[in-house]
């Protein structure tokens, strides 16, 4: 698979692939524990790349694996619920921009400007 595929597609690819291989859905409870295993999982090696924390002996980080891992079951838990997340995303982005058009401008921590 060397192309870009969108969201849509992805989610499309993801209950193919369960249809296909994994017999079916685990429910939507088990898939919610595996999410978050899955994001404890990135932190482990996200504290370990960029925090303070060491890799252990013989551990083979993959940043994006872990990413991917995450992504996965978020899109499994889509499926399941009937969740398009191209459109929720795209609704996300609007939502945002209304919402926090100036507040991140305007925000002195985030400015190279000291406060006056």
């Amino acid at each position: 698979m060397n192309e870009e595929i969108t969201i849509k597609e992805a989610q499309h690819l993801v209950d193919k692939w369960i249809k296909t291989y994994g017999v079916r859905y685990f429910s939507e409870l088990t898939n919610m524990a595996i999410l978050t295993e899955e994001v404890g999982e990135l932190a482990r090696v996200m504290a370990r790349t960029y925090g303070d924390q060491s890799f252990k002996k013989g551990e083979n980080p993959n940043l994006g694996d872990e990413m991917a891992d995450v992504l996965w079951v978020l899109l499994c838990l889509a499926n399941q619920t009937g969740v398009d997340l191209t459109e929720e995303l795209k609704k996300n982005i609007e939502k945002k921009t209304q919402r926090d058009q100036k507040r991140h401008i305007e925000n002195t921590k985030l400015s190279d400007k000291k406060p006056e």
